[in-house]
């Protein structure tokens, strides 16, 4: 038996010793076989599905439990498969004011998405959803067995609880019921997404972990992850697993989504080539197989995020003692400076945009143009307060090589409240860059905080 078909067998077999002593997989391997359960459950998630009146479905989640759907939605969206009259889903995971108060909460049924079920964000959009549709049928949650937001349903009388089984991570848990419900409510055949990722070659996608781990020990970490066009958004869920799993004790690899080639001596790149939205199952569940197999090599716990409470610990007191402190800024046109000076080899620039949602072909050219007058280096870029929840673990766990620049709203933001809290969500989004602009301090980051009006068409910024 070659040594890859021996981590393969060791790994489905789930023998825990793949990882170092003391690791959390012994309450994290339930993906594994989750897919088997969707399968049991697809009626019923068809059934309940077909009950729900609305044409619009508000998902209100953050990280795992949000990435997966938003790119099941896209691809349907991008690919234009699926009947012209299917049910939408709008991902609401952020706390932007601009991105909330453009949602039509009218229209749509809510799904309320947390594992742990005290999340934040979710309790604070789920207070906002509430003002705007009070009624307790428009709502269903999907979230662990005896989390807070299960018993607050129940006492609301909301229309529906998924309970999931709790021995998965969020990252893991896209082909669950985080993933499963909202896909069956816009329209995808849950049991053939079941199926498809059961029938993944599992030692190829353990090759691929094996690869992915190696090339990081050979300074080759910025797995640069190429997609076709319409399948772009594919890179918002890979960005998580790879980077949350891996990016711990100094090691990690360097998720770099794109749809070019983007050659550089750093650079491991793997092609991900799916043709329907279907596709995905498997493509989800082989990354899935992979990047455990990855933290094996570099010797760390895969299952883990031990840095990603920092920030909102950090955010928490930034929202304790009001008003919101200053921070050192620089203005935009000396980014392209500080950059030439600050970056070295090795590096790779993390472009954290606190903005509105809907600049993605912007914030695309930016992080084009930036490569492009830097040597070709890595560049990623997201959303905040998003990633705070996936590649934020990288950036303060991963190796020193992440050179960050949050990229805040200029001005004064439109006020939107959050019932019961004492703040609106322009403070809380504050608060959280704020929060993070610390932590990344606090690890010796190298971190620029730019206050921009716009992102132009060319990757300039205002």
């Amino acid at each position: 038996m070659s040594d890859l078909s021996t981590l393969a067998k060791r790994l489905v077999n789930r023998d825990v010793d793949l990882w170092p002593a003391g690791n959390v997989a012994p309450t994290r391997l339930g993906w594994l076989e989750v897919p088997r359960m969707i399968m049991d459950q697809a009626k019923a998630l068809t059934d309940w599905s077909a009950q729900i009146e609305q044409d619009q479905v508000v998902l209100l989640g953050m990280g795992g439990s949000s990435l997966g759907p938003a790119v099941l939605e896209a691809a349907l969206a991008a690919t234009g498969a699926g009947p012209k009259d299917r049910r939408r889903l709008v991902v609401l995971d952020t706390t932007d004011p601009a991105t909330i108060a453009s949602v039509d909460f009218s229209r749509s049924f809510m799904l309320v998405s947390s594992k742990s079920g005290t999340t934040l964000e979710v309790h604070t959009l789920l207070a906002h959803a509430r003002s705007a549709v009070p009624d307790p049928a428009r709502y269903a949650v999907i979230t662990d067995p005896g989390t807070p937001l299960e018993s607050l349903a129940a006492s609301e009388g909301f229309s529906k609880v998924w309970t999931n089984p709790p021995d998965i991570g969020g990252r893991y848990s896209v082909l669950s019921f985080f993933g499963m419900v909202p896909a069956a409510l816009i329209g995808y055949d849950v049991a053939e997404l079941a199926s498809l990722a059961l029938d993944t070659d599992v030692e190829e996608a353990v090759a691929l972990g094996h690869d992915m781990g190696r090339a990081s020990l050979s300074a080759r970490d910025k797995v640069t992850v190429v997609v076709p066009e319409e399948f772009r958004s594919f890179g918002l869920w890979v960005e998580q697993i790879i980077a949350e799993s891996t990016g711990k004790m100094g090691k990690g690899c360097v998720p770099v989504p794109t749809t070019q080639s983007e050659p550089g001596d750093d650079r491991h790149p793997v092609a991900v080539s799916p043709t329907r939205p279907a596709d995905l199952a498997s493509e989800f569940y082989r990354w899935e197989l992979a990047t455990p197999i990855a933290g094996h090599v570099l010797g760390i716990d895969p299952f883990d995020e031990p840095n990603v409470a920092e920030s909102k610990h950090n955010t928490a007191q930034v929202l304790d003692s009001l008003p919101l402190p200053e921070v050192e800024t620089m203005a935009p046109a000396e980014l392209d400076g500080w950059l030439s000076e600050t970056v070295g080899e090795g590096d790779y620039v993390s472009l954290q945009a606190y903005l509105p949602f809907g600049q993605d072909s912007a914030l695309e050219a930016l992080r084009r143009r930036i490569r492009d007058q830097h040597h070709h280096m890595a560049v990623t870029a997201g959303y905040g307060p998003r990633f705070l929840h996936s590649t934020g673990q990288l950036h303060k766990g991963g190796p020193n090589t992440v050179v960050a620049v949050q990229l805040v709203a200029a001005g004064q933001e439109r006020e939107v409240p959050i019932p019961g809290y004492s703040y609106d969500f322009g403070t809380l989004k504050a608060a959280q860059s704020i929060g993070d602009y610390r932590s990344l301090r606090a690890h010796g980051r190298r971190v620029a905080r730019i206050e921009v009006e716009r992102i132009d068409v060319e990757g300039g910024i205002v």
